[in-house]
């Protein structure tokens, strides 16, 4: 037997959600082959099965959320067909404990009726359990917003750690009463008891859940606002020498290797030099620690259909304009056909977004933890402007560096920004 586990895909990251699984108890796998689709803050990603066998039984359903490192499954790798079976008798097992999970609320209930010191005392117990399992970001944040004591919530994740259904749990039981109540003085009330806080869809609106990316996103967004102290400084960069050179030979890039040329290797390279110039912009921070990284990781956002996603370029400093164009390329098509490793979309040490791409002169990007700072790229576009008291056509663009001020001052943001200037303004390597 093998087990199948929920795989960790970022660094920050604490659990998964499990949305879809792509083979069924029974069924023959390769190992390699795409086994079950996950939804993170950081990817919507296909898992691979690890190995090669007849796919037993299914311990996380759809829709489940897990931490990482659970076992989602099992596989037998000798391809009997017995392995079903199994499930069926450890799914007879469940029942024995089933009965203790009623137990726990008749527990609950009984205090009710007895004296009120019992309950007390319970209610203390558990604050010496909580800190027993991880706490994920999301749970702490629906605590906050909810004013809910973890102390009093009893968890029925791994090893008794607190999951977002035991918090949901907590949540709709105090609305579940509201909405009982009501009906027996005035069933009128029943109606705006229950959608306290919810919209409700009208003839005019239609309302869908959010997908699990998008909820993942929006978490770690709001997290990173929360963490980093935001500042962003914008730069406006003369890119015309990057613009002829591109023009001089794309047309040849294309025929030899098969792809466009575009101005984001430009910046990216100047960027790489930026970052060898300036190494704490390649930093993080971890309390009042700052973690310098020997190498330079680049991550470059890619726009999904229906969310955000940063693959990494590791090493970059050590690729040239062709060398990250390739990199950009592959990553950005194998992140939309959901095709990315879990390596490959961590371990980021700066990122790069190219809002440019969809006619953004320029915006105030948000910091992609745990990193510091984050650079966007403007449009390219063609403007008057006054060279040596002439008035002159020049490309140029805006480049927008929103930095963490907690580590990085504004004079540096604006000499690390001013360095990436000035190396596309004065470009001189050569693209081939």
């Amino acid at each position: 037997m093998t087990d199948v586990v929920m795989p960790q895909m970022g660094e920050s990251i604490v659990e998964g959600t499990l949305t879809k699984w792509l083979k069924k108890p029974g069924d023959k796998v390769e190992r390699d082959e795409p086994l079950f689709e996950i939804s993170t803050d950081k990817v919507d990603t296909e898992i691979p099965s690890p190995a090669a066998g007849t796919l037993g039984e299914l311990l996380v359903q759809e829709g489940q959320t897990v931490q990482v490192n659970a076992v989602v499954a099992r596989i037998n790798e000798n391809g009997s067909a017995a392995a079903p079976p199994p499930p069926a008798q450890k799914a007879a097992a469940p029942p024995a404990p089933a009965p203790a999970a009623p137990a726990a609320p008749v527990v609950e209930a009984k205090p009710a009726a007895v004296p009120v010191p019992p309950p007390s005392a319970p209610v203390s117990a558990p604050a010496a359990q909580e800190p027993a399992g991880p706490l994920s970001p999301l749970v702490r944040r629906m605590a906050r917003e909810n004013n809910i004591d973890l102390s009093t919530v009893k968890g029925t994740g791994a090893g008794g750690r607190i999951t977002k259904e035991d918090l949901e749990g907590v949540i709709n039981r105090p609305q579940a009463l509201a909405t009982a109540a009501p009906p027996v003085q005035a069933p009128a009330a029943v109606v705006p008891a229950a959608p306290i806080g919810k919209a409700q869809p009208t003839a005019r609106a239609r309302i869908e859940p959010m997908s699990n990316m998008r909820i993942k996103i929006a978490e770690h967004m709001v997290m990173s606002k929360r963490v980093s102290a935001h500042v962003t400084t914008v730069h406006r960069v003369d890119m015309t020498r990057v613009a002829k050179m591109r023009a001089r030979h794309k047309d040849d890039f294309q025929a030899r290797y098969g792809m466009s040329l575009t101005f984001l290797p430009f910046v990216a390279r100047a960027t790489v030099e930026a970052l060898s110039s300036f190494p704490i912009v390649n930093a993080s921070v971890d309390g009042t620690n700052i973690i310098y990284h020997n190498e330079i990781n680049l991550g470059i956002a890619v726009a999904l259909e229906n969310g955000l996603i940063v693959p990494v370029i590791r090493n970059a400093d050590e690729k040239n304009v062709l060398g990250l164009q390739r990199s950009i390329v592959d990553l950005a098509s194998r992140a939309r056909a959901r095709q990315l490793k879990p390596d490959e979309i961590q371990g980021g040490t700066f990122s790069i977004t190219n809002f440019g791409s969809f006619g953004s002169v320029f915006a105030t990007p948000i910091i992609n933890q745990p990193q510091i700072a984050i650079l966007g790229v403007g449009t390219v576009e063609k403007v008057p402007v006054v060279v040596d008291d002439a008035i002159a056509i020049r490309s140029q663009c805006y480049l927008a560096l929103t930095f963490d001020h907690r580590l990085i001052d504004g004079a540096l943001g604006d000499q690390f920004t001013g360095k990436v200037k000035s190396v596309l303004e004065n470009w001189s390597e050569e693209v081939l």
